[in-house]
């Protein structure tokens, strides 16, 4: 994904193993549940930019479905 920006983030490895158990139950990876988490913080704070992008959407794409051919 273009523009997306990495940076390494020591956690306790208590509070890790919780956020990973966190994110399995929301079936989301450990990475996005932390972005899910900040963006939800940062928007309860009136901090998150108007300009901030939408978070990819979960599971897999919808089906594309073809037109039928009645002619």
């Amino acid at each position: 994904m273009a523009g997306r920006k990495s940076f390494l983030l020591r956690l306790d490895p208590a509070v890790h193993d919780a956020l990973v158990r966190w994110a399995n139950d929301e079936l989301r990876s450990a990475n996005a549940q932390i972005e899910f988490l900040l963006r939800r913080s940062l928007s309860e704070a009136g901090r998150l930019p108007s300009q901030a992008g939408q978070l990819p959407r979960r599971g897999r794409p919808p089906k594309k479905v073809e037109p039928d051919d009645e002619a």
